[in-house]
């Protein structure tokens, strides 16, 4: 028995085989091949416990042993739900050794994700922690109320009951020495997931194949060797972390992986020093953190060569900053975990890395870029981002309606991005064309949020947008409808926490409005909506742009002519530059002839909509 899921079609299969793309080998041949050349070279760094490879296939043994002795095996599916430590490496050996297709949720996924993946997969088996807070008790048997099986195995780590220990069934080897295989190479290995525009989360196949070649590929461009030492400190289960090269590249390559809880600089700085890390990989959003902490830490940084920065896009401003502040070479990637991977080369011109995502990472792989007609654009201008690869899928699990949308006659994978193709063949991203917030790397569906906001029984309507934030890139805007006056923002969120979702999807700001900008055919205008975010942020930019420039600030009267709080003509010649540096057309005329705060929000709110 396999996992459904839709194959490439079989010319274009022969093809990547001649190529020397897929090699028909496991993904477990990556560690098979690492125990025969350097068994005993470090794999993992977790605090300071210490993996070698020979440990590490070892211990995945055991557990594949001892799921096969209990009757789980090529084409059973597993929910795995584990922090950043050591054991998710060694869970996700022992599943495709055993042939059971796990699908890795993030730690910061709650009870709906997680119900929603279990519907979808239905899982013979769990793997979670303690730790999180939906498996602390046993309630959390009421996730598999709307699938068609409970799971057969439940294994925590943390769990004192022998039989339920996650540590005991990998440490202890089974009495019965079941035998156990993996799927084949052109089957389904793993599920990763989408981070789509959808309220349903989508899940990703990928096949043993696509998979081994998409970690061996990024090893290569990013050059891992034996001597790479790999910091793990975004989620090991993303995507990036996992094969773009991460974990699997640079155990292709006999480096050594260390973890860490999560990228908070000053920890990682000692992680760092301590173990001699050159490479790391990291969300724009963290970089910022560590570019601020860095300055009095340098001489912590000393072993760091690689910055790999991906998951969202990298302002230049803050990429220019790397090489100076942090003292290593910036690697930009522009990746999805449907396939298609970019990066900037070691050997590219500074103003390549700091200004573009790179350039995809096989020969094989396929790319337009075209307009709303399909047409492909020329150099230079922005466009719709189609592909089709190696190592790119062919289709979501189980998902006719959103692969009709998806793919085009010819097999090409539209992922939602807009990006312009350099003349170096660099591509650039400068937007998408999907209805998500990227939130620090972490996607958010607006339709998700939508459809559960307005389960709150006051809520009629709610539209969600993104917001532009330094520090993340992007944040949420929540804008709703309610029929209730003294409905406030707080409960709302209230109420999104207890539907069970992960805490980076809550709104960043909630905006309560009168009613809700419709399209002519009755959908929410986000354009409209996004217009109003604008005028939102340019007041609040204004008040606070003024409390800086006036002495009597805390008493501030909108309706006051500001002249009687100290400002002078050259302050507001200043503010009408400052706003049309934001994209509000005001001038100085009109500004000074009627200077209260009051009149200025209407002059700029009316700008705004006319843009």
């Amino acid at each position: 028995m396999t996992i459904e899921f839709t194959r490439w079609p079989q010319q274009r299969a022969q093809a990547y085989r001649d190529l020397g793309y897929w090699l028909d080998q496991p993904l477990t041949c990556i560690l098979d091949e690492r125990c025969q050349v350097q068994p005993d070279a470090l794999a993992i760094i977790c605090g300071e416990r210490r993996f070698t490879y020979a440990d590490l296939d070892r211990l995945s043994s055991n557990l594949a042993s001892r799921l096969a002795a209990h009757g789980l095996g090529q084409g059973d599916a597993a929910l795995v739900q584990l922090p950043n430590i050591a054991e998710f490496h060694v869970v996700l050996f022992a599943l495709l050794k055993a042939g059971i297709v796990p699908l890795n949720a993030l730690f910061s996924h709650r009870r709906l994700e997680l119900g929603a993946y279990v519907k979808q997969l239905s899982p013979k088996l769990l793997i979670a922690s303690r730790e999180h807070e939906v498996f602390r008790d046993d309630g959390y048997e009421t996730l598999f109320e709307q699938a068609t099986a409970r799971p057969q195995i439940a294994l925590l780590l943390g769990d004192a009951r022998t039989e339920h220990s996650l540590a005991h069934w990998i440490e202890t080897p089974g009495s019965e020495q079941a035998p156990y295989a993996p799927t084949a190479a052109d089957e389904v290995a793993l599920f990763q997931l989408s981070g789509g525009s959808t309220g349903t989360p989508k899940l990703i196949p990928r096949t043993h194949n696509d998979y081994h070649y998409n970690a061996r590929a990024c090893a290569e461009v990013c050059a891992l060797t034996a001597q790479t030492r790999f910091l793990c400190a975004v989620p090991a289960a993303h995507n990036f972390l996992l094969s773009s090269p991460g974990a699997l590249g640079v155990f292709h390559a006999g480096g050594c992986v260390i973890m860490a809880d999560n990228p908070e600089p000053l920890a990682c700085f000692a992680l760092i020093e301590q173990h001699g890390v050159n490479t790391v990989a990291l969300v724009p959003s963290a970089v910022a953190l560590w570019l601020q902490a860095a300055p009095p830490h340098r001489e912590q940084l000393q072993s760091l060569r690689y910055l790999q920065v991906g998951g969202a896009v990298f302002a230049d401003s803050l990429a220019r900053q790397v090489p100076t502040v942090l003292g290593c070479q910036l690697q930009q990637v522009f990746g999805m975990a449907e396939g298609l991977i970019n990066y900037t080369r070691l050997d590219d011109s500074d103003e390549q890395v700091f200004t573009s995502q790179g350039r995809p990472v096989s020969p094989g792989d396929e790319i337009k870029i075209v307009d709303e007609q399909g047409t492909e654009v020329p150099d230079g201008q922005a466009g719709m981002l189609a592909t089709r690869g190696p190592y790119t899928f062919c289709g979501y699990y189980k998902s006719p309606e959103q692969n009709a949308q998806a793919f085009d006659a010819q097999g090409y994978y539209y992922s939602g991005d807009l990006v312009q193709r350099l003349p170096s063949g660099d591509l650039r991203v400068v937007g998408r064309i999907k209805d998500q917030v990227n939130r620090g790397g972490e996607k958010i569906a607006s339709e998700e949020i939508e459809n559960l906001i307005v389960l709150h029984p006051a809520v009629t309507h709610a539209g969600l947008v993104a917001m532009p934030d330094e520090a993340l890139g992007e944040k949420s805007c929540a804008f709703v409808v309610t029929r209730d006056p003294t409905l406030k923002a707080p409960a709302l969120r209230r109420h999104l926490v207890e539907l069970g979702i992960a805490e980076y999807k809550l709104p960043d700001r909630i905006r309560l409005i009168p009613s809700m900008p419709l399209t002519a055919v009755g959908k929410i205008d986000k354009k409209r909506l996004r217009q109003l975010l604008a005028v939102d942020t340019n007041r609040t930019w204004l008040k606070t742009r003024l409390l800086q420039l006036i002495e009597d600030g805390e008493t501030l009267d909108p309706e006051e002519n500001l002249i009687f709080y100290g400002l002078d003509s050259l302050q507001v010649m200043r503010l009408a530059a400052e706003l049309k540096e934001r994209g509000v057309a005001v001038s100085f005329e009109e500004l000074a002839s009627a200077p209260t705060l009051a009149n200025w929000w209407a002059l700029v709110e009316s700008r705004q909509k006319a843009a």
